[in-house]
């Protein structure tokens, strides 16, 4: 099979098409003949080096396709099933990847392999952080930083259908509308905007009780700036490099405020917990609250021109790769 890996970390020019073995599932696992694959930060950062793999390595860990062959022991998934994964081990750039039975959620009819592929880990991502690390209630205004990113556009949907007012920021202008069509109340340009006094200006200079971010070392401090008393800090990226050191005492300085550094697998650490995850997720799509927009399409073969564009923050909404 085709396979994208990688020697040595750095720029996206580092990612090569190879022909790898296609190997038979072991116990417990399925191999999984891919349809779509899902394109995602964290990628960049396994490239980068900036989080460590052994290397040579593959890289990816979402996808959507068919179980193609099933190992000894496996029950709940069954050949023909169609299935996706978020939280795999690294591989999923390929056209096809083994993956353990317990990481695997099984598609209902109305999702489709691009669109899971699309939407796994970025709707999960919002799954934890709006339902589970800081619980959103109705009629709270909230701070979304990357709105017009494939997380960002998900999370102003879901945000929005939850009852909360949602301020978001983006880096350019042209993102803007996009935006606004996707839930956000109110947008803030990071490179133009004093996004830092607008959002105390348009909470009364109270603040906001939670800022979801992204970005890492640009906005950090802002954001702890933007947030009232005793409110929490959900720092889950670092688009932007990753945060300075800086010491706890800040946080007090700034109103007992409370940090946390989320991931999606210690939320989704179980089969069950990542099932009824996933079926939160489809049920807000089902119901059209929560659309998924796959604004780019890239080919296996061209995964380094997927990276470029996501790094240069040329993209909107999800970016998948086709097998």
């Amino acid at each position: 099979m085709k396979a994208i890996r990688f020697a040595k970390t750095g720029g996206p020019e580092v990612l090569a098409l190879q022909e790898v073995e296609l190997a038979d599932p072991g116990p417990g696992q399925v191999r999984v003949r891919h349809k779509a694959i899902g394109v995602n930060f964290i990628d960049t950062y396994h490239r980068s080096g900036l989080y460590k793999l052994p290397l040579p390595a593959g890289l990816g860990t979402e996808a959507a396709g068919v179980a193609e062959a099933v190992g000894e022991g496996v029950t709940r998934i069954k050949q023909g099933d169609r299935v996706a994964y978020c939280t795999a081990p690294i591989g999923a750039y390929a056209e096809a990847h083994i993956v353990p039975e317990g990481k695997l959620v099984k598609l209902p009819d109305f999702v489709s392999e691009e669109v899971a592929a699309a939407a796994m880990l970025k709707g999960l991502t919002v799954q934890y952080l709006f339902k589970q690390t800081f619980v959103l209630k109705p009629g709270m205004t909230i701070l979304f930083h990357s709105a017009a990113g494939g997380v960002g556009l998900i999370a102003g949907q879901w945000a929005k259908h939850l009852g909360a007012t949602v301020i978001g920021t983006v880096g350019s202008d042209d993102k803007i509308e996009l935006a606004k069509r996707n839930g956000y109340d109110r947008l803030l340009n990071l490179r133009q905007d004093d996004w830092v006094a607008a959002v105390r200006e348009g909470t009364s200079g109270q603040g906001v009780p939670v800022v979801y971010d992204s970005v890492g070392k640009d906005t950090f401090m802002g954001s702890l700036d933007c947030l009232a008393l005793r409110g929490m800090m959900v720092s889950f990226g670092n688009s932007s490099g990753p945060v300075p050191a800086f010491e706890p005492v800040i946080l007090s300085q700034k109103g007992s405020l409370f940090l946390t550094r989320p991931t999606l697998f210690h939320y989704a650490d179980t089969p069950e917990r990542l099932q009824a995850m996933a079926d939160d997720l489809f049920a807000v799509i089902k119901s059209g609250a929560v659309k998924i927009a796959i604004n780019q399409h890239f080919a296996l073969a061209d995964a380094r021109g997927a990276h470029e564009a996501l790094q240069s923050r040329k993209t909107t909404g999800c970016t998948i790769l086709i097998p």
